[in-house]
Order: C-alpha cells, then sequence, then structure tokens
C-alpha cells in the first residue's frame, strides 16, 4: 500500500509542475498580443503620418506597407514574435521614408 503512495505523491508534482509551465506560457502569450497590438498600431500611424508627408511613393514606405501587413497576419495566426519582428523592420523603412529614402 506505500508503493500507492509513492506513485501518487510524484503524480501530483509533475501535474502541480505542467501546470505551472502551462500558465507561464498562456502568460508569455498574453504579452506578446499586447505588444504585438500596440507596436502595430503605433507604426500604422507612423506610416500615415508618412503618407500625408508626401513620401507614399517611395520604395521604403512600399516595403513598409508589405511588412505591415505581413505583420498583422501574423498577429491573426498568433505568431507574436514574427509579427514584432515584422513590425520592427517596417518602422526602419518608415523611418526611410520619411528621410526620402
Amino acid at each position: 500500500m506505500t508503493s500507492i503512495k509513492a506513485v501518487i505523491v510524484p503524480a501530483k508534482t509533475v501535474f502541480i509542475g505542467l501546470l505551472f509551465v502551462v500558465l507561464s506560457g498562456c502568460a508569455a502569450k498574453q504579452l506578446g498580443r499586447d505588444t504585438c497590438a500596440t507596436q502595430l498600431e503605433i507604426a500604422w500611424k507612423e506610416l500615415d503620418i508618412a503618407k500625408t508627408e508626401g513620401f507614399a511613393g517611395s520604395v521604403s514606405y512600399t516595403k513598409a506597407v508589405g511588412l505591415l501587413s505581413a505583420a498583422k497576419f501574423q498577429q491573426s495566426i498568433e505568431r507574436y514574435d514574427s509579427c514584432l519582428d515584422k513590425v520592427s523592420r517596417a518602422r526602419v523603412y518608415i523611418a526611410e521614408a520619411k528621410q526620402g529614402q
């Protein structure tokens, strides 16, 4: 009978450990979701400013639009790391567009 208790205690410990890992992953996913959404919003506003300043025809502006569209898609399929990467790259192109490059 002691062998059954010995098996049950580690099983509970493993379950609690797995639960902790899953919940930690959920918290990280929420953070990525919020960060992606915020950064996308900021980048689209920067892109609108570049457009109103007359840089909508530049190559950098076009590249930024493509990257932000791809980032929005990555957000929709919950690939937040890829979303943030694309937003970061797009913001570089937006800055270049504002400089007329």
